[in-house]
């Protein structure tokens, strides 16, 4: 059987996780479940015999995470191509498809979200090779998971009748919406309806001809905007002129809710998500009491809550409550009714309305050379702790309305002010006025941190002249 290419669908904002995954660092590269992120999972259980390196369709601003997660793992990045703007999936999936048949014309690729825990990676390798042999039959394939209660929050694919217990492909019948309490009932006792996983595996050359069939009107704008990509410090950005004309459509609606020939493979050896806190929790593991608890908690005379800390130098005390879900972090503490989960997005958007940064931003920002954290902030100056990861440099740069100092506090950097260049180690520091041009770099094999203290009439990430930069940002970026 061919090997499979993995397309790792990786650009969302994962609002519903708020404070945990926010839109500066969304819940795929972060820890939620297990040592390491959504997406490292996700990279690993798609690796290995039987599967190429993986296409990771993802936005520019999570580019070098991408590709530093997948160097911690150790898996081949692959082609990482960087969409201008999210247009959902039906676009992602067709630029994905195009790209590989471009390489390779018998290509069979394997769609899946970054952002899904899936516990037991051979058994839904299993399940993939089960679906090649539809594919080989030139079908489009899709995942069901066998559901284990009556679940109103996601769709549904419904079959001609119940799944055998071999896992085979079976003919799909229908896709069916979101149900209401009532319906979803029923769907569970009958039998023959599945979770619609979102996971699909195809022949590269039947998607294309599936798109040619169902959804023309995206053809012309995304085979430009992949005709058009430009190579970017080893990525391929689509083309943001032509890629902005492709509709805003998911691939279930664009495409395979109107195909035919399309095939089940039932799946029935753990998936989530993670799409609430609600779900994140049963992920979590519950006592007999129904908690869930993650990070330094405590827990007294409480039921069926959720409390996970993410701040190893706070506790977070729950007494004498039930149902109820708390997330402490540092700078955001969120405390929800279990039955509202999935209104956290909610939260999210009020908060952006009152221009809380909170909403969107961490105090730990990620940036490709590293990470800074904001320690203080008041009138007219701001400590920050930066580290910078090794071989790594910041842009030269200065600023129209700071000054800073540098205090190195762990490893070396070498630092440029003006026309000098000199190195400064542990327990030095350097000031560089404002206006001067400056940069630093870690020259060493260790992270480098220090604290930068700043001060000025305006503090803002946006005030930056770049001169230089290795990661190709304009005028303005961050960092």
């Amino acid at each position: 059987m061919p090997n499979v290419t993995p397309v790792i669908l990786s650009g969302g904002s994962g609002t519903r996780l708020w404070p945990l995954s926010r839109k500066g660092h969304p819940k795929q590269f972060t820890s939620l479940i297990g040592q390491t992120s959504l997406f490292q999972q996700a990279a690993t259980r798609l690796s290995g015999p039987g599967f190429e390196p993986p296409i990771v369709i993802t936005h520019a601003d999570f580019r070098f995470v991408v590709l530093d997660q997948l160097r911690d793992i150790e898996v081949d990045p692959g082609l990482v191509l960087i969409e201008p703007e999210g247009r959902n999936t039906a676009p992602a999936v067709l630029a994905a498809t195009l790209a590989a048949l471009a390489e390779d014309p018998d290509a069979v690729l394997l769609v899946a979200p970054s952002d899904h825990v899936i516990p037991d990676a051979p058994a839904f390798r299993d399940a993939v090779t089960r679906g090649l042999e539809a594919v080989e039959e030139g079908r489009l394939v899709t995942f069901g998971i066998e559901p284990d209660r009556a679940e109103t929050g996601y769709g549904y694919l419904e079959l001609n009748s119940v799944p055998d217990q071999d896992g085979r492909p079976e003919e799909l019948k229908r896709f069916v919406e979101k149900p209401d309490a009532d319906r979803a009932e029923q769907m569970l006792a009958a039998g023959n309806y599945l979770w619609n996983a979102g996971i699909f595996l195809f022949a590269a050359k039947d998607m294309k001809a599936a798109f040619e069939a169902y959804a023309p009107d995206l053809l012309a704008p995304v085979t430009a905007a992949v005709e058009q990509a430009e190579s970017d410090l080893g990525f391929v950005r689509l083309a943001p002129d032509t890629w902005a004309q492709a509709d805003d459509i998911s691939i279930d609606y664009a495409v395979m809710e109107k195909a035919d020939a399309l095939s089940v493979v039932p799946y029935r050896a753990g998936w989530s998500d993670l799409g609430s806190w609600e779900a994140v929790a049963r992920e979590m593991g519950q006592d007999e009491e129904g908690i869930a608890a993650e990070g330094p908690v405590t827990a007294i005379d409480c039921k069926d809550v959720m409390l996970r800390a993410e701040d190893p130098d706070q506790e977070l005390v729950a007494v004498g409550v039930s149902d109820l879900l708390v997330v402490a972090m540092k700078d955001a503490v969120l405390v929800a009714d279990p039955a509202r989960a999935q209104d956290v997005k909610l939260a999210v958007s009020t908060l952006k309305e009152k221009g809380a940064r909170q909403g969107e931003l961490f105090a730990m920002d990620h940036r490709p050379w590293g990470h800074f954290e904001t320690l203080a902030a008041g009138d007219r100056f701001q400590v920050k702790r930066i580290v910078v990861k090794p071989g790594a440099q910041l842009s030269l740069q200065s600023h129209h309305h700071r000054s800073e100092h540098w205090i190195v506090v762990a490893g070396t950097a070498r630092v440029t002010i003006g026309d000098e260049v000199q190195l400064v180690t542990e327990n030095q520091s350097v000031y560089i006025p404002l206006g001067m041009k400056h940069r630093m770099e870690n020259p060493g094999k260790v992270p480098m941190i220090l604290i930068e203290v700043q001060t000025g009439t305006y503090l803002g990430e946006d005030d930056i002249v770049r001169f230089d930069d290795i990661y190709a940002r304009g005028q303005g970026a961050k960092g």
